[in-house]
């Protein structure tokens, strides 16, 4: 199989869109039914995530007069391309796709394109409330951003290389700790999880940067953030979990890591209130950025 090839099998099948999108439906339920148990109540079923993007599909398109139709519709594509595209480059096992010198960084790259379709759609909605979110959205991400690159980045300095596959075989140590949990500081807000869930505040301006899409196009913003989840839990695992001899004992604590990644950001989320933007703005560049600096200072000390 050659180079090409490999790329689109990762793209389309593994880690690609038809298994990480079910995954990620997976993800969200156990999520809600979480919540809901801790709530004291029953939950949804566990298809219930694949049924709404199923009826999302079946509705009706409905664009805003006055918007750019193009960009609006292309929004959310690019959206799951970009996310699809960096879950294709996780060294998870069975990826046929080899890795490339300086993978990292087109990767970090990917991750921050979903961020930036999310605001564009904001503004390109034409809402008051799209734009407060998008302006939460955009503020947001220059605080939480601090923890989440320094972290790959301190993980890239101790492997001595920015290629995904350094960084998965990086021998354990101090970095590798304080590392994953700068990487852990991230995830709530990158999320959108309480108490970081402030671009989505849904009883203050009503809903989040999507409010004007509908139909196939917002079914597309869902998929691309179920797709997100699994990205996120599943790139932690490859760069903070020890790797064994063995491929499919790997992709079992693989999986096995993500659900607990996501079992204690959502307890979080379950057991807090939702901070104001300048409250989450001064915990990241205060706390994450005190995270940032003892990690970056102990890849300097060896």
């Amino acid at each position: 199989m050659n180079a090409v090839w490999s790329y689109l099998v990762a793209f389309v099948v593994w880690p690609g869109l038809l298994l990480a999108a079910p995954l990620g439906w997976l993800e969200l339920w156990f999520m809600r039914k979480l919540v809901a148990r801790l709530q004291g109540r029953q939950g949804p079923p566990f298809f219930q995530p694949f049924f709404d993007f199923m009826k999302l599909l079946g509705k009706e398109t409905v664009i805003p007069r006055g918007v750019n139709r193009g960009i609006f519709l292309a929004l959310p594509v690019v959206s799951l391309a970009s996310v699809t595209a960096a879950l294709a480059i996780v060294p998870l096992p069975g990826n046929p796709a080899p890795s490339l010198p300086g993978d990292v960084v087109l990767l970090l790259y990917l991750m921050e394109v979903p961020i930036l379709c999310e605001v564009l759609a904001g503004y390109v909605s034409r809402s008051i409330y799209g734009q407060v979110a998008a302006m939460r959205e955009a503020l947001l991400s220059l605080a939480y951003n601090l923890p989440f690159l320094v972290a790959i980045i301190a993980m890239a300095q101790e492997a001595g290389s920015f290629q995904m596959s350094a960084l998965q075989a990086a021998p354990y140590g101090l970095v590798h700790l304080l590392a994953a949990l700068t990487f852990l500081l991230a995830l709530p807000a990158r999320m959108k999880l309480n108490p970081f869930s402030i671009a989505n505040a849904e009883h203050e301006i009503v809903a989040d940067s999507h409010i004007e899409y509908s139909g196939p196009p917002l079914a597309l913003f869902k998929l691309s953030h179920a797709v997100e989840l699994v990205l996120l839990t599943e790139l932690f695992a490859v760069v903070f979990i020890p790797a064994t001899p063995w491929p499919l004992v790997n992709l079992l604590v693989y999986l096995a890591a993500g659900v607990a990644v996501l079992g204690g950001v959502t307890l979080l989320a379950t057991a807090t209130a939702r901070l104001r933007l300048t409250q989450a703005f001064r915990f990241y560049w205060v706390w994450g950025g005190l995270a940032s600096a003892v990690t970056l200072a102990a890849t300097l000390v060896r």
